[in-house]
């Protein structure tokens, strides 16, 4: 049973149903993989809202992107047995947006807001109520003739996502019951999750194989997964459609990922912080100027997993390039020259009152 705006959760489980679709997504929390304190929660917030029969508290998930958000909430709302519907917080422009779906909710659904922390405030205002008393206040014409109506919900979840905790307000935040943060995943969960997707698509991969793929995901399902079908797309064109350290290794070339799952533009990243300023530190503007890319991507997109692996750290002067990076660099050929140890004085340093003699240099802080 489907509509414009969800799906009738629990009807999904029908493994005939499951077979046609030949998803890649787990469908309930033994099938997800990882997460395992995350899953220990809901277990108990969903297993104790099944036996009184009520709709469960409100979750949020935060994390970055790809570690399976969307897929949890799915998952919350299979387990409850009940629908499930999708916005996102750019998609609720105004209030209006935002009442027509709740009212439309049936009760004890879910719906599932993506980029939560995008919400505009006058839809927030909307949504505190309508979260803590299932109430919804709508106004009745404008200027001194109009009045409030108090509209009454049915109980529902909401399970928010976001990959910018911070960006959330107080108010809003403090109104979800649970709260969940979705971290990396180690490589065995990859080479699990490698497996698993293997054996939905039909593929016979090897355990070499799964572990090369695993090795450069990035610690994240997302690309495990895409990397998995990029390599299936290999095996089949130029081989014998099995998947195998050799098969990996030729389509991981054809890719230009490396041993460490650097893409062409983290090699990039980093080779401009070596080779243009001398290892660092360099601002995040600079950097994206250089690749021609928005300082958010930068941030949320290449950052996390170089800070991750450490070939990346943050000082306050900016972001500087680690040895390991360096030596990962010289391996595969770039030119890597030594490591700044001395910059010029900055502008106020030169000319402010109390400031170093012009022309003097001072050492770089390389914490």
């Amino acid at each position: 049973m489907t509509d414009g705006h969800g799906f009738l959760a629990a009807d999904l489980l029908d493994p005939e149903e499951i077979a046609v679709e030949r998803s890649l997504r787990p469908r309930s929390l033994d099938e997800y993989l990882g997460q395992r304190e995350v899953k220990a929660g809901l277990s108990v917030l969903l297993q104790a809202a099944r036996q009184r029969g009520e709709a469960a508290d409100h979750v949020l998930l935060h994390g970055p992107p790809g570690l399976g958000k969307t897929t949890l909430a799915t998952i919350i709302a299979r387990e409850l047995g009940v629908n499930i519907r999708y916005t996102s917080g750019p998609a609720i422009e105004r209030a209006g947006d935002l009442a027509a779906v709740l009212t439309a909710l049936d009760e004890r659904d879910v719906l599932f807001i993506d980029e939560i922390h995008r919400l505009n405030t006058a839809v927030e205002e909307i949504l505190y109520p309508a979260m803590e008393d299932c109430a919804l206040d709508v106004m009745i014409g404008k200027g001194p003739s109009a009045r409030s109506l108090r509209l009454t919900l049915r109980p529902f979840t909401i399970v928010g996502a976001t990959t910018r905790a911070g960006r959330i307000s107080g108010p809003l935040r403090d109104r979800f019951g649970a709260v969940y943060r979705l971290d990396f995943y180690a490589e065995e969960d990859l080479r699990a999750i490698v497996r698993r997707s293997a054996a939905i698509l039909g593929l016979e991969v090897t355990d070499d194989a799964a572990a090369a793929i695993a090795a450069r995901g990035r610690a994240t399902p997302r690309i495990v997964n895409r990397l998995l079908k990029r390599v299936r797309d290999h095996a089949e064109v130029h081989g014998d459609g099995r998947v195998t350290r050799a098969a990996v290794d030729e389509a991981m070339g054809v890719l230009e990922i490396d041993a460490e799952g650097l893409d062409a533009t983290d090699r990039r990243l980093l080779a401009a912080i070596v080779g243009k300023f001398g290892g660092g530190p360099v601002g995040v503007a600079a950097i994206a100027a250089i690749l021609a890319e928005e300082t958010e991507t930068i941030e949320d997109v290449y950052e996390p997993y170089l800070l991750r692996i450490g070939f990346l750290d943050r000082t306050p002067q900016g972001r500087v390039a680690t040895d390991r990076a360096r030596a990962h660099l010289a391996a595969l050929g770039y030119d890597v020259p030594p490591r700044r140890t001395q910059r010029e004085p900055s502008l106020w340093e030169t000319t402010a009152p109390g400031g170093p003699a012009q022309g003097a240099a001072a050492p770089v802080d390389e914490a």
